[in-house]
């Protein structure tokens, strides 16, 4: 478990993020991180985007279903 200190950022709460989460999540300054909200109610801080993963499985079905049609585009 991480603990994160609340500090004033502005009009706004940030929170520092230790060495040992940056190292577990891969992140640096500058990354965005999302905080999304599990089906039960929990929250999960995560580095990577739930709409790009969203927009990669629609992408991934629209090539599947269309692999023959790409494939002689990229002749």
């Amino acid at each position: 478990m991480f603990a994160f200190k609340l500090t004033t950022v502005g009009s706004s709460l940030g929170f520092i993020v230790p060495k040992a989460a940056q190292d577990h999540l891969k992140i640096k300054k500058g990354d965005t991180v999302y905080l999304t909200e599990a089906p039960d109610g929990t929250l999960c801080l995560t580095p990577y985007s739930p709409d790009f993963e969203r927009q990669m499985k629609l992408a991934e079905r629209i090539m599947d279903d269309n692999r023959d049609a790409l494939r002689a585009l990229a002749k």
